[in-house]
């Protein structure tokens, strides 16, 4: 489902009883949710599309494959300007609802936003349970997710709405690791942002290298946003990591480590969302983006 604006769900009735706009409002979100994040949190923010142009679109990926993709972009430009272009790389849980509203926020700052569906070969996660989302994601190629965002940047520069000098790179849990690895193989990019990727892991042929073992390949400035009471990313990466980009010079490069957050701090829709720290860190972002030229 897709909410363009819910403020007429103020007075809505139903079985004839009035509810909450709230009530209504989560409840009508839920369809945009995967399965697996259910049931979705009363506080989850909602962004609106005023002002905007957002929806799903497809561009061709490098082996020809129609890849779907949730896209938002203001609908006025200053005259002359195109909008930078912001990559938006999804959790595991696939181009859902947060990721498109995730996309809708960087548009009502001026952005291009983006966001391809990254497992659409190996099949949709949105239907399915946890325990069998690991088995289509483990799937998916790095080399594969490296070229559909090459794609992506594509076609959103053939909208001509986009500015393809300025790109920045974002993502989170699954897509934080993406983003690392992103700005190791595009030259172009401005700078990238990861929220709680992963840092360590099993090599193997679909999954070759870590970030850490990247980071000496780190092309642009890239943030870390990291909780220190993550049980699934530990302290000792994050530092393995800081040592790593040291070690390779990569001084542009930093990691933010929050005491009190823990993974998926920034899911709003999440029951780990840490209010003070994702808006911390969404501030940093936007920061860090015009900072570095994006």
């Amino acid at each position: 489902m897709e909410i363009k604006d819910a403020e007429w769900l103020s007075k809505t009735k139903n079985d004839g009883e009035c509810m909450t706009r709230r009530t209504v409002l989560t409840t009508a979100m839920t369809t945009g949710f995967a399965l697996a994040v259910q049931p979705v949190a009363a506080e989850t923010i909602l962004t609106d599309t005023k002002g905007l142009k957002a929806g799903m679109i497809t561009f061709k990926g490098a082996d020809g494959v129609e890849v779907p993709a949730y896209y938002a972009v203001p609908t006025k430009l200053v005259a002359g300007k195109k909008a930078p272009v912001v990559l938006v790389v999804q959790e595991i849980f696939g181009v859902h609802e947060h990721i498109k509203d995730v996309c809708r926020r960087f548009a009502k700052k001026g952005y291009f936003a983006i966001a391809p569906e990254l497992y659409v070969r190996q099949g949709s996660v949105s239907d399915k349970p946890m325990v069998e989302i690991f088995p289509v994601v483990s799937q998916v190629p790095d080399s594969q997710v490296m070229t559909d965002l090459d794609a992506a940047l594509a076609y959103a520069q053939s909208t001509g709405s986009a500015d393809a000098s300025r790109v920045a790179i974002t993502g989170f849990c699954w897509g934080g690791r993406i983003v690392w690895l992103y700005a190791a193989h595009n030259a172009k990019l401005k700078a990238g942002v990861a929220w709680y990727g992963r840092l360590v892991g099993q090599s193997n042929p679909l999954q070759p290298k870590s970030p850490t073992e990247l980071a000496d390949k780190v092309k642009a400035p890239v943030l870390g946003l990291y909780g220190a009471k993550d049980a699934g990313i530990k302290i000792e990466s994050i530092e393995g990591m800081r040592a790593a980009l040291k070690a390779a010079g990569k001084t542009k490069c930093e990691i933010v480590v929050y005491p009190d957050s823990e993974h998926g701090f920034h899911a709003d829709y999440r029951p780990s969302y840490n209010e003070k720290d994702a808006k911390d860190g969404f501030a940093k972002l936007l920061a860090w983006f015009k900072k570095n030229g994006a």
